[in-house]
């Protein structure tokens, strides 16, 4: 079977219902649905069915029992489609283990490549950053409308979801902890720093973080430090899925629509292509960064800065690019009139790029 986890409102739901078209028979189940919850645990589904689709089915008590026996006593000729807008190790169970019997899909935001038949890529990322890549404020063009979906988006999320995690007081805690990452993305965050401003500990923080990252609100990129003579901090870089929630100057929402843009990229090289890809940064202690490091097979392929319209690259893009062998160093600029190569350096339209990524 095929598992899809997300993020709330990325088009699980609309994807599944298009790949319904294909298959005769198909039956949508949504756990949330009482009538369809109710068939779930019946499991009084029609046995012509050629794709089964269940939509949140985690929610289920000891939903991998439940996937696992209806995988293996499906009618023949049968297909599973499994959605939830939580990661799958997050809701860890004892029980049957589905090894060998999923794959596992991610679906994240829109991207500038997957906007680029439909826009110039530079007007693709123009609206990114100022919108985010979710669909529907993507596509509302409308500010007002954007941000009267993103405060309830957000709202639902602190409020109903994170009651899966944690208990009702800490939901206070949890809103200030994401509005002070807000301040934060593409700055190495300290859990000690954040503990003492929200007066808590670091291990709670520690916690906390890792509930926004199951619930595809945030995500962590982490240093690479292997083969690197200087010492490096280990602390890791905070990013949003959506980046229109970003409080920040332009700059900050390019770093973090790149950011988003890179790391669906190299899920889709691990997810589709079985490809060891990671998204890391680095940053020395003595001041030397990278802003991103796309790594494959453990080891640095490619080396990207990230601007919004200085085309000139920084000493550290220099430095590394003479640390490490055989990887393309490039250095993104939104605002940039001539791409050029340089000492070994690539300067390049971050759209332009970002539109032609692929395997």
């Amino acid at each position: 079977m095929v598992i899809i986890t997300g993020p709330r409102q990325v088009g699980k739901t609309y994807l599944s219902k298009e790949i319904m078209k294909e298959f005769p028979s198909p039956q949508y189940l949504n756990h949330d649905n009482e009538n369809d919850r109710r068939i779930i645990i019946r499991r009084s589904w029609r046995l012509n069915t050629g794709l089964l689709v269940f939509d949140e089915i985690h929610k289920m008590n000891n939903w991998k029992v439940f996937l696992k026996g209806t995988f293996d006593s499906r009618t023949e000729g049968q297909t599973i489609l499994v959605t939830g807008s939580s990661r799958l190790e997050t809701y860890r169970q004892a029980g049957e283990s589905l090894a060998g019997r999923y794959l596992h899909l991610r679906l994240l935001p829109l991207s500038v490549k997957e906007l680029s038949d439909d826009l110039t890529p530079f007007d693709a990322l123009e609206k990114l950053n100022r919108f985010g890549g979710f669909p529907e404020p993507f596509l509302s063009d409308s500010e007002e409308d954007a941000s009267r979906w993103r405060n309830q988006y957000y709202s639902d999320l602190i409020r109903e979801d994170i009651f899966y995690f944690s208990r009702i007081q800490e939901f206070k805690a949890m809103r200030e902890l994401v509005e002070l990452l807000r301040y934060r993305v593409g700055s190495s965050i300290s859990f000690m720093s954040l503990a003492e401003d929200l007066q808590i500990s670091p291990n709670t923080v520690k916690k906390y973080i890792s509930i926004l990252e199951s619930l595809y609100i945030i995500f962590l990129i982490r240093p690479y430090h292997k083969n690197i003579a200087r010492s490096i901090l280990r602390e890791p870089k905070v990013y949003f899925y959506d980046s229109g929630f970003v409080k920040s100057n332009e700059g900050v929402r390019l770093e973090n629509t790149c950011a988003l843009c890179l790391l669906k990229y190299v899920h889709y090289l691990y997810d589709a292509h079985g490809k060891h890809a990671e998204l890391n940064y680095i940053r020395t202690k003595d001041g030397k960064e990278i802003d991103f490091v796309i790594v494959m097979e453990g080891t640095p392929h490619k080396l990207i800065e990230v601007k919004l319209s200085d085309k000139t690259p920084t000493r550290s893009m220099h430095y590394f690019a003479g640390q490490f062998a055989n990887t393309q160093n490039i250095h993104l600029v939104h605002h940039l009139h001539q791409e050029e190569h340089v000492a070994g350096l690539d300067i390049l339209r971050a759209s332009n790029w970002l539109a032609g990524l692929n395997v």
